[in-house]
């Protein structure tokens, strides 16, 4: 029997906010974690999911955007927010000497641009929009500005999945 006591597991909620239009979705370089990736990051104290993800949309990519997916039930009370397409879980290492390891809970929702004339930072170059051809292959190895690396398969997946979304509902 250990006298050493366990630490509960610290958890994070989190949004990601896949952006697609044109059969394409906006990544970014991630430089801690050598990865592309959708813009995301966490649920701020009194802020709902729906009013985080739209803003670290706005905060990473400068682009105002909406929800794509299933709309709301006939009810009106209580309000409703969109639900998330999906959900993860994902174990987040210790972080130099910033933060134990602990989790996100990631809810995962897809986004299309209100402007049809949708573009990404031009004074980041982390930033750029990858083509569902390049996600459809296996493995999907995106380079862009001297930065190559294989879309993880969960990013890949969503992607793919977040282009179609917005596809069917006829705003490609």
């Amino acid at each position: 029997m250990s006298d050493t006591p366990t630490s509960p597991l610290v958890r994070h909620y989190t949004v990601t906010g896949f952006v697609s239009v044109g059969g394409r979705t906006a990544l970014h370089w991630h430089p801690r974690l050598n990865r592309w990736l959708p813009p995301g990051g966490h649920v701020e104290a009194n802020e709902d999911p729906l009013q985080a993800v739209l803003r670290e949309v706005l905060e990473e990519t400068g682009l105002e955007v909406e929800i794509v997916g299933r709309g709301p039930f006939a009810y009106i009370r209580p309000p409703q927010l969109p639900v998330p397409v999906a959900m993860a879980v994902y174990d987040i290492p210790r972080d130099g000497s910033h933060d134990e390891p602990h989790q996100h809970i990631d809810l995962i929702y897809f986004t299309r641009p209100l402007s049809p004339s949708a573009a990404l930072p031009q004074d980041d170059d982390r930033w750029a929009w990858v083509d569902e051809a390049t996600l459809q292959r296996r493995p999907a190895v995106f380079e862009e500005r001297g930065r190559r690396a294989e879309v993880a398969e969960d990013v890949r997946e969503l992607a793919l999945a977040a282009i179609a979304a917005v596809r069917d509902t006829g705003a490609s």
